[in-house]
């Protein structure tokens, strides 16, 4: 799924050419790659070496893997994410 417009990606391979055929982002991107983890070491979940400076572009990372859903995040208004990150913490 692409991370900016939510169109589904049916390609089975993505290379760092690939583009979302909507909105024309790339998807070999850091925001597309299910290791992407903001507040992680460098966003990342997977240890890399150095830093992608920018985590909406095409790089060369060797250990993206496509993220096929963003179950969760697209459409979640800030109230309902506040409210499922407070119940985390209710007793």
């Amino acid at each position: 799924m692409c991370w900016k417009c939510g169109q589904e990606i049916t390609d089975e391979f993505v290379t760092r050419d690939s583009e979302c055929p909507v909105c024309k982002a790339d998807l070999h991107s850091c925001r597309n790659c299910c290791y992407y983890r903001p507040g992680s070491r460098y966003d990342c979940h997977e240890t890399i070496e150095e830093p992608v400076t920018d985590k909406e572009r095409r790089n060369f990372c060797s250990e993206f893997k496509v993220k096929r859903s963003f179950s969760g995040g697209i459409g979640k208004s800030s109230a309902e994410a506040k409210k499922a990150f407070e119940a985390l913490f209710s007793v």
